[in-house]
């Protein structure tokens, strides 16, 4: 069996829809992939509580337990490590990952990202195309480099600007695709292996 560690830091909308698709979808019988664990940098995130609900295993490492990103990141490979995944996904997980780290699943580390990347990697990217008068956004998935935002793009998915659109308002929509296209790039990825 393929197993996939997903690492979220919230509300894990991103794991739940690929969880749904796993599920719906029959990945066990038909990919011989099933979501193991699900590890989150925060105690308090509401997406452990969906993957309980889910019968999936959790596990909490607190980034801020830990006195620097290499112990961290230890720490975090150590509890993804355990459950020996083909698939390492982040999604909502808000921690920078050091070199040895993304080294260590070179290859089998991806995320999605809600920007039309090249364009806008890091934060605040909502704003960020509202404030450049962008006619399109959209998200990213791609796979994890030591480069922040910056791996082979794996899919895209794009909306319009709205005239009236904010930043949450913008997100919103742009989450809608991210919930289409992460659950089907990560499908695309076990068939692969």
């Amino acid at each position: 069996m393929k197993n996939i560690v997903i690492l979220i830091s919230g509300t894990g909308s991103n794991m739940a829809a690929i969880v749904r698709a796993a599920e719906q979808q029959r990945w066990a019988e038909r990919l011989g992939a099933r979501v193991a664990a699900v590890v989150s940098n925060r105690p308090g995130a509401r997406g452990l509580d969906t993957a309980q609900a889910a019968g999936i295993a959790t596990a909490v490492v607190d980034h801020k337990a830990h006195a620097s990103r290499d112990t961290f990141d230890a720490a975090l490979m150590q509890a993804i490590d355990a459950h020996q995944p083909a698939l390492v996904v982040l999604a909502g997980f808000m921690r920078i990952l050091t070199p040895g780290f993304v080294a260590h699943y070179e290859g089998r580390i991806v995320n999605i990202h809600p920007s039309l990347l090249p364009a806008f990697p890091g934060l605040h990217t909502h704003q960020r195309a509202l404030d450049e008068g962008c006619k399109l956004a959209g998200a990213t998935v791609h796979r994890v480099t030591a480069e922040l935002d910056h791996g082979e793009i794996l899919a895209q998915a794009a909306v319009p600007v709205l005239p009236d659109d904010t930043a949450d308002t913008l997100a919103a929509r742009v989450l809608t695709q991210e919930h289409l296209i992460y659950p089907r790039a990560v499908a695309e990825l076990l068939q692969k292996q």
